[in-house]
């Protein structure tokens, strides 16, 4: 039986991940801050364990951990929070792993596509430098982290996630409401490019790099098509059988949210060269078939 141990296991990508090893007969630990809330909402079968230091060495692990950039606005305090609790989980990791008698096989690692920071309609793939923002900043420190366990001679994988689209959780989750009334609509000019993902598919495409031992390196996990907010918001209207009436001009976006704005009113143009490279298909290559799929068209 195969090990895996996973930090942010309890998140929405860490949940779905953890169904899908434990359903392929996958021995699941989940490191948490909460071991009872956490038994309350992961699959049966998953193993909270309160600390890292207390966790079983593991074939592979997975690093999701950290706060949500898109949960409130990036008060100067709050920044910090986010970048220490990714650094602040991905060094502890790093540190527990060289310990263990054995080495893992892998360490996949979270980070995010804001790696590239406002580019425009640039194409990025992963051999694209970072940008020169506080996301990319992030992103770089973070993966900077992850990377330590190389020298321990573990296989590292550093994982470039879109917006997962899910039904009930996620990005998607919070768009549907004002769509459902008719209120729904692009943010500014909409010309921003949204680099999307399925839930399947970020599922399949973490177990794909950690089961294929040729996998190394940095992988954006997005859907081939990234398209624009503007493509994205009239998709889902459609969809959903709603008209899109309304629209967030940025300077209103900016005063209701602050400086996350300009995530959102930029984004990145992403595409997964090297996961294709790899070999990996996706399930969902296009954005209506994947809305479909999710909100039951």
């Amino acid at each position: 039986m195969n090990k895996a141990l996973i930090t942010g296991g309890t998140g929405f990508v860490g949940r779905h991940l953890c169904t899908s090893l434990l359903t392929d007969g996958w021995s699941v630990e989940v490191v948490t801050r909460d071991t009872a809330a956490a038994a309350r909402v992961l699959p049966e079968g998953a193993m909270p364990v309160a600390a890292l230091k207390v966790a079983q060495p593991a074939d592979v692990v997975i690093n999701l951990a950290g706060e949500n950039l898109a949960d409130g606005r990036w008060t100067e305090s709050r920044k910090r929070e986010m970048r220490e609790s990714r650094l602040r989980i991905t060094r502890e990791l790093t540190e527990v792993i060289d310990n263990w008698p054995n080495q893992p096989q892998v360490l996949v690692s979270g980070s995010a596509v804001g790696y590239y920071g406002a580019r425009g309609d640039d194409v990025l793939d992963e051999r694209e430098p970072p940008g020169d923002e506080f996301q990319s900043e992030l992103c770089v420190a973070w993966e900077q982290a992850a990377r330590r366990a190389e020298a321990q001679g573990v296989r590292v994988c550093r994982i470039r996630t879109g917006i997962v689209l899910g039904a009930d959780e996620g990005a998607l989750a919070k768009m549907i409401t004002p769509f459902r009334f008719g209120l729904g609509g692009h943010f500014g000019n909409g010309h921003q490019f949204m680099p999307w993902i399925h839930i399947r598919d970020e599922v399949a495409a973490i177990r794909f790099l950690a089961e294929n031992p040729e996998c190394s390196g940095a992988f954006n996990l997005t859907a081939p098509r990234p398209v624009s907010n503007r493509e994205f918001t009239t998709t889902l209207a459609r969809v959903l059988h709603r008209p899109k009436l309304a629209w967030v001009p940025g300077p209103m976006l900016k005063l209701m949210v602050g400086e996350m704005a300009h995530l959102l009113l930029t984004g990145q143009r992403a595409i997964p060269d090297a996961l294709e490279r790899a070999g990996f298909n996706f399930e969902f290559k296009t954005l209506q078939p994947a809305l479909s799929d999710l909100l039951g068209d």
